[in-house]
């Protein structure tokens, strides 16, 4: 039966919840004044950004204090990076270890930052997971860097979903730390950064005591709106401010608040801690992409799921799956006419006809890369949508091939 829309492009973006719209809408229309102000018109829009900062803190296991507001993941990204090698000032350059797997939020400023400092780019293994005893490695062969060492990996890839064991990282990255506070006494500082946009909301996240210096979040990935996000800093590290021009965020980011969107990123939060204590509904979702992704394969014998293939290395609610010899940007349009809602990866790499350069980090063969789909639940998908996606990607991918006979 065809259907309006099927929305499976939820790593890009996710609607906003009920809640979250009418929070907004109060929030612009009683609580407008500058956060900032003294009076008290004012300290009412301070006191709910308060309440959300709150909220964001609860769901990722933090103190308030420890949450800086950004517009988003990017600009927290950057603000991680930027705010530990102190770019673009006198200080002495450091160096970013990373991945080529990691959103370009992330991989432009580590190129960027190479030609002042130091980037070292990690290998990746197979279905996208990085070894944690390479970052150890890593590490050790920089001990000697004058300025800072920071580590920076993507708890949760956008593209495939695969989930990096966060947690073995930050043991490797605390284990060199230790090595070389024994053996190289007053070097390199080292600190771990994670990029958590897609983590966050999608699968518990307990930052207080795991080892991690800094995490991104960003509203719309759970919910909430779009332009704003957050940067959990651990307690007393000192970050290097990359906006300037106010006190805002305990003198962490200039700019005045967004405060109906943060107040709604506040609730998405509230909505977010529910559904993941809710093990049935997570466990339900979970077998339903399974279930998705086990049809697809039967449907298109010659697709190949990108990603790793084990129980838990994966986020619940994505697949990626390449059409070898095909198209991705032809396979979304045929889609798209059938209202079917997917991407080829990263939003932000929309439009380009180049595969995905976390595809190729991953080893995955051009052939296959270029026609790879990426296709993302979101917590109110249903089996009847899943149903009808089912009916079309086949559809489109055969008539497709007919120009491809290699299909």
């Amino acid at each position: 039966m065809p259907m309006d829309l099927v929305y499976l492009d939820n790593n890009a973006t996710t609607k906003p919840a009920d809640e979250v719209v009418h929070a907004v809408h109060q929030a612009q229309d009683e609580f407008w004044a500058n956060p900032s102000s003294v009076h008290r018109f004012g300290q009412t829009a301070r006191q709910k950004i308060e309440l959300a900062r709150a909220s964001v803190a609860s769901l990722i296991g933090t103190h308030p204090r420890q949450v800086v507001f950004t517009s988003g993941g990017t600009e927290s990204n950057n603000l991680a990076i930027h705010g530990i090698l102190n770019h673009g000032t006198d200080a002495t350059p450091g160096c970013l270890i990373t991945s080529r797997i990691e959103h370009s939020a992330i991989r432009e400023p580590a190129e960027a930052f190479g030609k002042i400092g130091h980037t070292v780019w990690l290998p990746v293994g197979d279905g996208g997971l990085i070894d944690p005893s390479d970052i150890t490695d890593a590490v050790m062969a920089n001990a000697d860097t004058p300025g800072p060492i920071l580590v920076s990996i993507q708890w949760a890839n956008n593209e495939t979903g695969t989930i990096q064991p966060i947690h073995d990282i930050a043991q490797a990255v605390h284990d060199a730390k230790e090595q070389i506070a024994k053996h190289k006494p007053g070097r390199a500082r080292v600190f771990l950064h994670t990029d958590a946009c897609q983590a966050v909301g999608k699968t518990p996240v307990q930052v207080d005591g795991s080892g991690i210096d800094l995490l991104t979040l960003s509203g719309h990935k759970f919910h909430g709106p779009k332009g704003v996000g957050a940067l959990y800093v651990r307690r007393g590290l000192r970050l290097h401010r990359h906006i300037l021009g106010g006190p805002q965020e305990l003198n962490r980011r200039g700019g005045t608040e967004n405060a109906s969107s943060l107040i709604g990123m506040g609730v998405a939060a509230d909505l977010a801690k529910d559904f993941l204590n809710d093990e049935d509904r997570l466990a339900g979702l979970t077998a339903l992409r399974d279930g998705f992704e086990a049809d697809l394969l039967k449907a298109v014998p010659t697709a190949l799921v990108n990603g790793p293939g084990e129980a838990g290395q994966r986020l619940w609610n994505t697949t990626n799956v390449g059409f070898p010899t095909l198209e991705a940007e032809a396979i979304l349009l045929g889609l798209s006419e059938k209202g079917v809602c997917a991407s080829a990866g990263a939003a932000c790499s929309s439009g380009s006809l180049e595969p995905s350069p976390v595809l190729l980090a991953m080893g995955i063969p051009e052939p296959v890369a270029h026609g790879s789909i990426r296709l993302s639940l979101g917590r109110s998908t249903t089996q009847q949508e899943l149903d009808y996606a089912l009916a079309v990607i086949p559809e489109v991918v055969r008539r497709l091939g007919l120009v491809m006979p290699n299909l």
